[in-house]
């Protein structure tokens, strides 16, 4: 399993990097692309504080600007998210997939309704919306997210799921081609890399 070393120091400002190929078509993906590896031992945890969490969700739909989340939810996202990195390496590595990962997803998706809940305006009349308090805001989210992983898991994207090839990246991507990098950054890292390491060899060879 590839998980994130969540003891490494960690950058408090989110790192300039795209999106990985897929992460715009599954919240998940983006959800276990979250924390982010970097050489040189730098770690970013965009779910890091409970502001940070409430950026991510609210970026994406899934929580107001004004949720407040306290740090018991934001470690529940966290959690929820090795849960989802563990699935989706078990998929790549073509392992089984750990029970309580699965247990997990699971019970994240039968705890709440996904649907939002009908309102009723004593001015306006009714509307839907999902319920306030932060807990089920929280509850609501992960549900989201776990039935979108298993969408991911379960769908014809699922052949096309890889790690990223450039260490330390830990990102997750939708393969395009032959590409397996989630940025050019990690490409040109990957690239250096193999250059280095045939030089290196030649060098060996020459002597």
């Amino acid at each position: 399993m590839r998980s994130m070393n969540a003891n490494a120091p960690a950058e408090p400002v989110e790192l300039a990097i795209p999106p990985a190929p897929g992460e715009e078509q599954y919240p998940a993906l983006a959800f276990a692309n979250s924390a982010i590896a970097s050489p040189g031992g730098k770690f970013t945890d965009l779910l890091g504080t409970p502001a940070q969490a409430n950026q991510w969700l609210t970026d994406r739909g899934l929580a107001p600007v004004d949720a407040g989340l306290r740090e018991m939810c934001t470690a529940q996202l966290r959690s929820m998210r090795e849960q989802i990195r563990s699935l989706l390496a078990s998929r790549v590595d073509a392992l089984p997939a750990l029970p309580a990962a699965l247990a997990a997803v699971n019970d994240a998706m039968t705890r709440v309704p996904t649907a939002s809940l009908l309102q009723w305006d004593e001015k306006d009349g009714p509307y839907r919306a999902p319920s306030h308090p932060t807990t089920e805001i929280v509850d609501h989210a992960l549900a989201t997210l776990a039935a979108d992983a298993a969408d991911l898991l379960t769908g014809p994207d699922a052949e096309r799921l890889t790690a990223c090839g450039s260490p330390p990246c830990g990102r997750y991507l939708l393969r395009h081609g032959r590409r397996h990098w989630c940025s050019t950054r990690c490409g040109d890292r990957a690239r250096a890399a193999r250059a280095y390491a045939r030089r290196t060899r030649a060098g060996a060879g020459a002597d």
